[in-house]
């Protein structure tokens, strides 16, 4: 016997990713009597789906399925769905087939209506009545794509985006339910203040500083980093990871201009990301009580940065620290979207939210003895947000809105012009990251019973 498909393409009046649609789909779903439902998530025109689609969904017995595509006669690939691809923003591709009954069912469990996170609702509710497999077979064609911003473009910067507040607001309500019936949601009451006047450090502060071949910026960083004003003593840790551009040769000749320098050289049987740069610097017997980021590609706003994060620290008890950031040309002047504050941030939602977003934003600074606690994981993307989500899970952690870091964009940016390849693996390490984060809060929970 063959599965019949009902195809739910966009009808007019109707948010496309919104609850009143989805609500209709499955009302037309039921009332066509097929056995599978299509439903198309974009703008986009697709062709009818390969039958391998419901064959797979029927095998697997999964709550929904899909696949890769082909669009103006290029394939695109998509990500397997993970534990922990709860980012509103994962990429599905253009359509995703459900078992009808399920669907309906579902459907009827939503009691919210979202104008922008209705499917976002349903995918969640879904991933708990059954796993969402991804099929790594092209089984269907967009006709005619247009560009409706869905998966591509600036997504990587939508959510702080003053325009979106409103659809981010429903994203998080949604993401929160989900995240309870998970298990894996965190109260606030629950996270701990930390005690930063414990410890003897050589300074009250370093400024960590990875670097690989950016003889052109380090200078400029470190020299940032030096322009601090504060009422307490610090340093600067640059990690010069095997360069080989004459960065080596220039942070030897700016030691002599700048005492506070301090450089540890990366061994040449050494293979250390970023993260691996890090756990050097904090781990340093001269790092200081805090340790405050700073990118080789950067600056800091001014002069008063560094007084103002540790200040924050003295204030709250807090395990970390983020401040927010200016996206710059190379000559420092303001690009769209220009400040990155994440302002979603929230004192009692927002440790849970961060499994959500993809980021957490910049400067970070870490209470040292909780960043050794944890470590960084060795790599070169994601490593804060690793650490920043172990933090989050326990401790406080405190924000400053203004901008205290200019984040300069140029070809040499390790994440300028990336391939959709690569796009896709920095996508799915974080979801990966999620998982594993979503798996400790979990067993946190169980074991607090």
């Amino acid at each position: 016997m063959t599965d019949t498909v009902y195809i739910a393409y966009p009808e007019g009046g109707l948010p496309l990713l919104s609850t009143a649609r989805m609500r209709l789909i499955a009302e037309g779903a039921r009332e066509s009597g097929c056995d599978m439902t299509l439903i198309v998530l974009t703008g986009d025109d697709v062709s009818v789906p390969s039958p391998r689609m419901s064959h797979v969904l029927n095998e697997t017995g999964a709550a929904a399925v899909y696949s890769d595509f082909f669009m103006a006669g290029e394939l695109f690939r998509v990500n397997d769905y993970r534990t922990g691809s709860v980012r509103d923003d994962f990429d599905f591709g253009h359509s995703v087939m459900v078992n009808t009954a399920l669907l309906v069912e579902t459907v009827n469990e939503m009691t919210d209506d979202y104008e922008a996170a209705g499917w976002y609702d349903l995918r969640l509710r879904l991933s708990l009545k059954g796993d969402l497999v991804h099929i790594p077979e092209p089984l269907y064609e967009v006709m005619e794509p247009q560009d409706d911003g869905v998966g591509g473009g600036e997504a990587q910067f939508s959510y702080v985006d003053p325009r979106n507040r409103a659809s981010q607001v429903e994203m998080e309500r949604a993401f929160t339910a989900w995240l309870k019936s998970a298990g894996g949601y965190i109260p606030s009451s629950s996270l701990e203040k930390v005690d930063v006047t414990t410890g003897n450090f050589p300074v009250e502060a370093s400024v960590i500083i990875p670097v690989r071949n950016r003889v052109t910026t380090v200078a400029d960083a470190v020299r940032s980093a030096a322009s601090q004003v504060t009422d307490f003593t610090y340093n600067i840790i640059v990690i010069d990871n095997q360069s080989t551009d004459g960065t080596t040769e220039l942070l030897a000749r700016l030691q002599n201009e700048i005492p506070a320098l301090r450089v540890i050289n990366v061994g040449q049987n050494e293979h250390l990301g970023i993260g691996g740069c890090w756990n050097k610097g904090i781990n340093a017997n001269f790092c200081g009580r805090f340790a405050v980021q700073l990118d080789s590609d950067d600056v800091y706003s001014d002069e008063t940065v560094l007084q103002r994060v540790v200040d924050r620290f003295r204030e709250g008890g807090y395990g970390m620290v983020v401040g927010s950031y200016t996206l710059t040309d190379f000559d420092r002047n303001v690009i769209p979207p220009g400040l990155i504050d994440h302002r979603e941030w929230s004192d009692e939602n927002g440790h849970n939210n961060a499994l959500r977003i993809n980021g957490l934003g910049a400067p970070r600074a870490f209470f040292t003895p909780v960043a050794r606690a944890i470590g960084f994981p060795d790599v070169s993307y994601g490593e804060d947000y690793a650490m920043g989500l172990a933090i989050s899970r326990r401790y406080r952690l405190g924000r400053i809105y203004d901008s205290l870091y200019m984040c300069r964009r140029w070809t040499g940016n390790t994440d300028h012009g990336l391939s959709r390849d690569r796009l896709n693996a920095n996508n799915s390490y974080k979801d990966w990251l999620r998982s594993v984060e979503l798996q400790a809060r979990m067993n946190l929970n169980r074991n607090n019973k």
